[in-house]
């Protein structure tokens, strides 16, 4: 179990976030109840140097990926990332198509526990989505540093059917699930709340 930054903090995502999210998860008990990961979603990129190496946005994460996940390690938790099966993320920063061994290295050379795969930007068919998830599967493989790999394809190329061939450790079966409540009052008073997802442009 663990946290993502996702929902609640989108773009704003950074170092002081992550070890505040750290210290609370000890804090509040959390971690004795089974709560291991602090995952961070997109946004977290600067770009890719002369090497085309990835390297974290330096003015949210002004210490680099490898002193926060020794942070974090240091609380007795694991650090999760976020990248894309593609040239761009979600969130139009860069992803790692074409880069995937080079990518799965640098994750696992900063300390990287986790890494949650989006397919935001990619062509929309099963055996596209396939080679691109086997190829970062296999690239984290590689690395031989105990990595989760979570499958995020939405559900409609039926990921059940072939993630874990492609090497994922967990995969999900449908779209973002948002806290988010929509209210339908009957003419007797009572009321039912559905669940909605907001619309932000990303599933």
């Amino acid at each position: 179990m663990g946290w993502n930054s996702w929902n609640l903090f989108e773009d704003e995502v950074s170092e002081t976030l992550v070890k505040q999210i750290a210290d609370g998860i000890v804090a509040s008990g959390m971690k004795d109840v089974g709560y291991q990961y602090i995952v961070m979603d997109d946004f977290w990129v600067g770009g890719r140097n002369a090497k085309n190496e990835l390297y974290p946005d330096a003015v949210r994460f002004p210490h680099g990926m490898k002193a926060l996940a020794d942070y974090v390690h240091g609380k007795g938790l694991k650090l999760g990332i976020y990248s894309d099966a593609a040239p761009l993320t979600c969130g139009g920063v860069t992803g790692s198509y074409n880069f995937e061994e080079q990518d799965a290295n640098t994750f696992a050379a900063w300390g990287i526990d986790y890494l949650k795969y989006d397919y935001c930007n990619a062509p929309d068919d099963m055996t596209t989505a396939m080679a691109r998830y086997k190829k970062m599967g296999d690239a984290l493989k590689n690395t031989h540093r105990p990595i989760v790999y979570s499958i995020c394809e939405w559900g409609h190329l039926q990921p059940w059917l072939w993630a874990k061939a492609a090497g994922g450790h967990l995969w999900r079966s449908g779209w973002d699930i948002r806290d988010a409540w929509q209210v339908e009052t009957y003419s007797n008073g009572s009321k039912r709340y559905h669940e909605y997802a907001r619309q932000t442009g990303r599933p």
